[in-house]
């Protein structure tokens, strides 16, 4: 299910708050309204690849929040499970008090809203960038071995904001701090002449 450009799919569900506090009725546009946010569904608590995902969006949370991006990780299990979890620590296949929110679908709507539920049983791992006006800029799912690369998306960031800002668009590889390119054939042209060495 293709989500691009279109509004992100709004929810209110349980959740565990970044100080472990648990809450109810966490609402994704009330909480990011005005502002990006990186929403990420994983498969499950307590599993293999899952808990260096998780660790990996902890530890560059900076980055994210420097840039003005909220992180919302998603499964399909119990706020209690997800809350026992971070209680657990890391050296003992916990997560740690992570510094952003775990929401709970238990009942597994927002997986499957999202198009991501897998064999109706747990969400594959989707990633979707929505920025400040809730609009989806970026989608993408992982096969369930597969991990992210968690700079991935704060390049996504950096690239839509670029472009927001300046009106260039991103060529291939681009970084922030590489120039963009003017969306026209003399543009393309141009970049092209002084960077394909690079691509």
């Amino acid at each position: 299910m293709n989500l691009i450009t279109k509004s992100a799919i709004d929810f209110t569900a349980p959740a565990v708050l970044p100080d472990g506090e648990i809450v109810d009725d966490f609402c994704l546009s009330e909480h990011i309204e005005g502002r990006y946010a990186v929403l990420f569904f994983y498969p499950l608590d307590f599993t293999f690849v899952c808990p260096t995902e998780i660790i990996s969006f902890s530890n560059k949370i900076e980055d994210f929040s420097k840039r003005g991006v909220e992180v919302i990780g998603v499964s399909v299990d119990s706020k209690f499970s997800h809350h026992q979890w971070r209680n657990t620590p890391i050296n003992e296949g916990g997560i740690g008090e992570i510094s952003y929110i775990l929401v709970s679908d238990i009942k597994k709507s927002i997986s499957r809203d999202y198009g991501v539920l897998y064999d109706d049983a747990i969400a594959l791992r989707a990633t979707f960038v929505i920025d400040d006006k809730f609009v989806v800029r970026h989608q993408s799912i992982n096969d369930l071995p597969l991990g992210r690369n968690i700079d991935e998306f704060i390049r996504i960031v950096d690239a839509v904001k670029h472009h927001e800002e300046h009106g260039e668009v991103c060529p291939a590889g681009w970084n922030k701090g590489k120039p963009g390119m003017q969306a026209s054939d003399e543009g393309v042209a141009d970049f092209l002449n002084s960077h394909s060495e690079e691509l």
